[in-house]
C-alpha cells in the first residue's frame, strides 16, 4: 500500500498564506473575542456591543476587517444589522482555541 500523496509546494504555499492571513485576524483581542460570540450564533450589533462591553467606534472598526477578510457576513433587519461567521474552518479554528485557553472552571 502506497502511503498518501502530498500536496504540491504551490498548493501548501497556498495554505499556509491563507492559514497566516487568518491567524492575523484573530490575534487581535476585540476580533477574537467577537469571533468567540459569534461562535454561538448570529447576533446583532447592539447584542455584541453589550456583550462585549465595546464602544461603538472599535466595535465597528474591528466587524469592518472580519467583513473585509470574508470571516463573516451580514444579514439587515430593519434598522439592525446582524452578523454571523461566514467561515466553517473559522468555527472550527474557534473550537479548539476555547478547548485550549478557556477549560471550564
Amino acid at each position: 500500500m502506497n502511503p498518501p500523496e502530498l500536496p504540491s509546494a504551490q498548493t501548501l504555499r497556498q495554505g499556509a498564506l491563507a492559514a497566516a492571513a487568518t491567524l492575523r485576524v484573530l490575534a487581535n483581542q476585540d476580533r477574537l473575542l467577537l469571533l468567540c460570540q459569534l461562535s454561538q450564533g448570529e447576533k446583532s450589533v447592539s447584542e455584541l456591543q453589550s456583550l462585549l462591553d465595546l464602544q461603538q467606534p472599535s466595535l465597528s472598526q474591528q466587524l469592518g476587517v472580519l467583513r473585509q477578510e470574508n470571516l463573516v457576513s451580514t444579514r439587515r433587519d430593519g434598522k439592525q444589522i446582524y452578523y454571523r461567521i461566514s467561515d466553517g474552518r473559522v468555527l472550527t479554528l474557534l473550537e479548539t482555541l476555547y478547548t485550549l485557553y478557556c477549560p471550564a472552571d
